[in-house]
């Protein structure tokens, strides 16, 4: 089952700014958490059943897993480094 991936609008306005600097590696950010759709608890992610957080390159993605809503939702982005 699929599940339905929504990103917060500070998420997504974290992303937005810095795609400007950083384009290819925010644009990984976007694809690792498409996968999240099919695999949203990926071996690697951190964090209890349903708060999660993934790293992709110089980033950390936390996101929500609600699976009575089949939904991750993408609560913030930032950065590692």
């Amino acid at each position: 089952m699929s599940h339905e991936v929504v990103w917060e609008p500070e998420a997504l306005t974290q992303a937005e700014r810095l795609a400007k600097t950083d384009p290819e590696d925010v644009r990984q950010v976007f694809t690792a958490v498409d996968r999240l759709a099919q695999e949203p608890r990926p071996r690697g992610a951190f964090g209890s059943a349903n708060l999660l957080r993934i790293h992709v390159g110089p980033y950390r993605v936390l996101y929500e897993v609600s699976d009575r809503q089949v939904r991750v939702t993408v609560i913030h982005l930032g950065r590692i480094r």
